[in-house]
C-alpha cells in the first residue's frame, strides 16, 4: 500500500481538495485498496476546523463529499510513516522539511512537480479567491501523481 501525505498551509483548502481529489481518481480506477490518502497543514491556524465552504462548495461540484475532513497539523513523526508528502507550493516545501528533517525517509516533492509545469505551484485560494483554478491544478497534478505511481 502506498502511503500519500498532501500538505498545505493550514489544511481546509489546497491539501483537502488534493485528498479527496486524489481519492476519487483512484477508485474510479478501481485502485482504492492501493493507496492511503490523507493531508495536513503545517500551521496550527486551522486546527480542528472544517474544509472551507468555498473548497467543499467546488467538491461537491465534482461529486466530491469532503463530510467530515478537519484540519490536523503535519507531524514530525510523519516523515516516517508515509511514502510520499506532497506539497502544494515551494513554502510548503521549505515548512515540510523543518518540521519532518531533511532526509526524510519518505519522498517529499511539490505536486506541479508530476505535470508538465513542474516549477509552478498550486496559488492559495483563500487569498486568491479563484477555486476553479486551485481545482482544476489539483486535478493536473493528483493525475500526473498517479500515473506516475502506477507506471
Amino acid at each position: 500500500m502506498t502511503r500519500i501525505l498532501f500538505v498545505c498551509l493550514g489544511n481546509i483548502c489546497r491539501s483537502p481538495m488534493a485528498e479527496f481529489i486524489f481519492r476519487d481518481l483512484v477508485e474510479k480506477r478501481g485502485l482504492g485498496a492501493e493507496f492511503f490518502v490523507a493531508s495536513a497543514g503545517t500551521s496550527s491556524e486551522e486546527l480542528g476546523n472544517p474544509v472551507y465552504p468555498p473548497a467543499r462548495k467546488k467538491l461537491l461540484e465534482h461529486g466530491i463529499d469532503p463530510s467530515g475532513k478537519r484540519a490536523v497539523q503535519l507531524k514530525p513523526e510523519d516523515g516516517t510513516q508515509y511514502d510520499w508528502i506532497i506539497g502544494m507550493e515551494l513554502r510548503n516545501l521549505n515548512s515540510i522539511h523543518r518540521i519532518i528533517g531533511f532526509h526524510p525517509p519518505c519522498q517529499v516533492k511539490k505536486l506541479m512537480e508530476f505535470t508538465s509545469r513542474p516549477q509552478a505551484d498550486i496559488a492559495d485560494p483563500w487569498w486568491t479567491e479563484d477555486f476553479d483554478r486551485a481545482y482544476e491544478d489539483i486535478l493536473e497534478g493528483c493525475q500526473g501523481l498517479l500515473d506516475f505511481l502506477t507506471k
